[in-house]
């Protein structure tokens, strides 16, 4: 049999029944994701699968680089630029075989079947004749990026954006339609990252030449970023994304704000509790716009990056040596979201976490929120990063279960800079048909409701999503 069969994962005849009428064939919504606009837009072609599936340049999937180096491959092969195309892939098929139980074995086994038809184990075995199936196929046309796109029947795709981006690839892209709506979201992390104040004083250049602006104020700050707000609202976007160590709610008076900003702009460095009060105020003020404008604001918190210093100075960021961030979240989390609730200036919102211990921490803070106004507001999202395979779905889809409304979930996002991560929202409604199979099996839900659980599954699938964004 098959490695990846019809069954796969699913465990019982309700699961498959499940995932056969109500999830394979439902579109993709990847409301957040890290593809890059410029590949989209000039409808990429890959050199060979290596270039797709593990490094071009300083960039790829850093899950496999963190595979590799823990398997004894030198950094020569991954980022260091040293050997072919076909080295780096031999030295990914060795490094597969020991891979087993860690999510990469699956992902990549879905991706091959899936994407390239190729029902083959992958190891040193097979490595010479899948890397020269795949790049037979890479080279014509059904396999540019476009068109990986729109194989899985992917209906809207959410990038990952700098409010300084001018946007042109998305407007070329809606131009040139090709079948599958590609959105920016907005991403303003660098304009809160106070640590080096000259690459914050360098970004206030570049964000006040977007903005047509000279940024000399925070005051100033928030009018440039209300400028490039309503910029990106006119090319589509719908959603704000932040990625945080933790959540920041302390107090602060506007005087305070208005100096730090100043210090840092002078050149000086600020100390934590001046970044703590800064962030707690530029995160409140970005999530008034957001309200506002009628977007969805994401949080993704509790991670630590960047924690090689020598890989950093060779690499850069996105090297694979960021971790999970052991935090408290519940106080602040509460106290930010609480003033803007008592504002009426709170988003519909989706929170993520990195470490699984905040699962309930995350749900419970999230549903102290709605307000009845929309069908899951608040809510706890998908597994991830570190948690977005087996383990972590299944941990999440408990805990949505536990303390909240399972059924107003919005489901699966890949947060992927592959143009072949689609297989996951698959890996995804497999776990979850599998988990809602047994519990019909077992008698945990009426077996007589069989058509609500089919409901259930499609709107996590895909129907909450396009309700929820609004697309």
């Amino acid at each position: 049999m098959s490695f990846i069969n019809e069954d796969f994962l699913l465990s019982t005849g309700t699961a498959r029944e499940l995932y056969r009428r109500s999830a394979e064939k439902m579109p993709i919504i990847d409301y957040h994701c890290h593809l890059s606009p410029q590949q989209i837009a000039r409808n990429v072609r890959f050199r060979d699968i290596t270039q797709l599936w593990l490094v071009d340049g300083h960039t790829g999937d850093h899950y496999k680089w963190r595979a590799m180096r823990a398997n004894g491959v030198s950094e020569d092969y991954i980022t260091g630029g040293g050997h072919s195309a076909w080295e780096v892939f031999e030295k990914w098929a060795e490094t597969m075989p020991y891979a087993m139980r860690n999510p990469l074995y699956h992902w990549s086994h879905l991706e091959l079947k899936r994407v390239f038809g190729i029902d083959k184990v992958l190891g040193p075995g097979t490595a010479r004749e899948i890397f020269e199936e795949c790049n037979a196929l890479l080279a014509t046309e059904e396999f540019r990026g476009q068109a990986l796109i729109r194989k899985f029947n992917v209906e809207v795709v959410c990038t990952t954006d700098d409010p300084a981006d001018d946007l042109r690839w998305h407007r070329m892209i809606a131009e040139h339609p090709f079948g599958t709506k590609v959105l920016p979201a907005w991403r303003p992390d660098k304009a809160m990252a106070l640590e080096n104040p000259a690459a914050y004083r360098e970004y206030m250049e570049t964000l006040g030449g977007a903005a047509g602006m000279e940024i000399r104020t925070y005051r100033d700050l928030c009018e440039a970023l209300g400028r490039r707000h309503d910029f990106f609202a006119a090319n589509g976007c719908r959603l704000s994304d932040h990625g945080l160590a933790c959540f920041y709610g302390i107090g602060y008076t506007d005087s305070e704000i208005e100096g730090i900003f100043a210090k840092v702009m002078a050149g000086r460095t600020v100390n934590g509790e001046e970044i703590a009060k800064f962030r707690s105020a530029f995160l409140h003020d970005q999530a008034v716009m957001d309200a506002e404008s009628g977007w969805v604001q994401q949080y993704h918190v509790g991670v630590i990056r960047n924690n090689n210093t020598r890989m950093f100075d060779l690499v850069g960021p996105d090297a694979g040596c960021d971790s999970v961030l052991d935090c408290a979240l519940a106080e602040d989390g509460n106290r930010f979201f609480d003033r803007l609730a008592s504002e009426e200036k709170l988003a519909k919102t989706i929170l993520y976490c990195l470490n699984p211990k905040d699962n309930a921490v995350m749900m419970t803070m999230a549903y102290n929120f709605n307000d009845g106004t929309v069908p899951g507001k608040m809510q706890f999202g998908s597994g991830w990063w570190f948690l977005d395979q087996e383990v972590g779905m299944r941990r999440q889809l408990d805990s949505l279960s536990m303390l909240g409304l399972l059924s107003r979930f919005v489901g699966m996002l890949t947060d992927s800079r592959s143009f072949i991560s689609y297989p996951r929202h698959e890996y995804f409604r497999r776990i979850l048909c599998d988990v809602l199979g047994k519990d019909v099996e077992q008698g945990r839900i009426p077996a007589d409701e069989i058509g609500t659980v089919h409901r259930m599954v499609r709107d996590i699938s895909y129907n909450n999503a396009k309700d929820y964004f609004g697309f």
